[in-house]
């Protein structure tokens, strides 16, 4: 350190020469001790410097810069296609709700209209069927009036008969009873 105070000394100290750029650069080798058998060694020991830097230290840092910058580039762009797929999918999500909407709209109006026309097929079904039994009913109602008028008659021809049979004292004839049991039914059916 001693030796590189005095050279820096010994420099200030020295005459300035002038014979242009060569005294120039020759005063700038002064002032800064450039000296020829350490400039050369110098320059080898930085030339040798920077190739290990650049090959073990900034390329390696410059790949891996490179490969950043790319895996985020790809990251965005992925991000766009993942945010187009969403948004995509939103759209086609709304059109499938829609949809399942107005299928389920339209089948609730459906089975609406179904269940109005098969009530009203049902209650004219129960109408229908309550007539045929009404109908059944009578014609039932009206075949057993006519049993009975017609086992009255026979049993009111006989009472008849059998009175008449009595009151004369058993002499009537076929004749004169079969007048007497029309003569009653005319009565009894008036």
């Amino acid at each position: 350190m001693f030796t590189q105070l005095t050279l820096l000394a010994n420099t200030t100290a020295a005459p300035a020469q002038d014979a242009g750029i060569a005294g120039t650069v020759k005063d700038i080798a002064t002032n800064f001790k450039i000296l020829p058998e350490l400039f050369i060694p110098q320059v080898i020991s930085f030339l040798l410097v920077a190739f290990l830097l650049k090959k073990f230290a900034f390329g390696p840092i410059q790949t891996m810069l490179e490969q950043r910058k790319q895996r985020i580039a790809d990251g965005e762009a992925k991000l766009k296609q993942i945010e187009k797929q969403l948004a995509e999918s939103a759209q086609h999500t709304a059109e499938v709700i829609a949809k399942a909407n107005a299928d389920a709209k339209r089948m609730i109006e459906e089975a609406k209209s179904s269940a109005s026309t098969l009530t009203e097929q049902k209650a004219q079904e129960a109408i229908a069927t309550a007539q045929n039994i009404i109908a059944k009913a009578e014609a039932a109602a009206q075949a057993e009036r006519a049993q009975i008028a017609a086992d009255l008659k026979r049993e009111f021809g006989r009472l008849v008969a059998t009175t008449a049979q009595q009151a004369t004292g058993g002499k009537l004839t076929a004749d004169q009873q079969r007048a007497i049991n029309e003569e009653s039914l005319a009565r009894v059916q008036a």
